[in-house]
């Protein structure tokens, strides 16, 4: 009988030496694939765990955009204001009110984006504004174009005026392009894709009145 008892104790310590025996291995082997897969967690994180603002990240050519196209988009409402008053045509008064409420925002949105990055506004100064002449690339009209586009009307307006946008949005489309290309803020460069996209619709329009 005691040896019986004895075998039996011997067999249940032996059964119970092995089920723990499974349980460690299995909890360390659970363990080891949570502390690796946290590991692999944590090194794909980023360093700091809260996630950085789409405005937090901006290079030079983010800056050249937003202090560039800002005057760009203030000459190209001006020009789309002077269609009141000078011209009856409806597909030219059509097309100045979409570009003045298209600039407008995306000028107080360059506002906003220069001020974030801690970087000067561009300067206004109209007069200066012909710096950035034809040659430059940008389309930005002269003072004496401007001039000229003050003074027609009627059909003579319509024409000098869709002449001209066409250039003006030419040089914004390449200024677009160069932050597509170089720039990093990702808003930035919706903008700069977003130009592109609508400013060639409206040259093809404004090329098709001009015939």
């Amino acid at each position: 009988m005691r040896t019986k008892a004895t075998a039996s104790l011997a067999a249940a310590a032996a059964s119970a030496f092995l089920l723990v025996g499974c349980s460690d291995n299995s909890a360390d082997s659970s363990m080891d694939g949570h502390s690796m897969g946290s590991m692999s967690s944590m090194s794909s994180m980023p360093a700091s765990s809260a996630p950085a603002s789409s405005s937090a990240q901006f290079n030079d050519a983010d800056v050249m955009f937003a202090q560039m196209m800002y005057p760009h988009h203030a000459q190209a409402v001006q020009m789309a204001d002077m269609a009141n008053g000078r011209t009856d045509n409806p597909d030219v008064l059509s097309l100045a009110a979409a570009i003045a409420a298209a600039q407008q925002p995306e000028m107080d949105q360059m506002t906003t984006w220069l001020t974030e990055w801690g970087q000067p506004m561009p300067d206004m100064d109209m007069s200066d504004m012909g710096g950035m002449d034809h040659s430059s690339g940008s389309g930005m009209m002269t003072t004496q174009d401007m001039d000229a586009l003050m003074a027609a009307s009627g059909p003579e307006f319509d024409r000098q005026w869709l002449t001209m946008m066409i250039a003006h949005h030419t040089g914004a489309i390449e200024m677009a392009n160069t932050e597509i290309a170089d720039g990093s803020n990702p808003d930035a460069l919706e903008m700069a894709r977003t130009i592109v996209a609508t400013q060639q619709q409206e040259i093809d329009t404004m090329q098709r009145l001009l015939g």
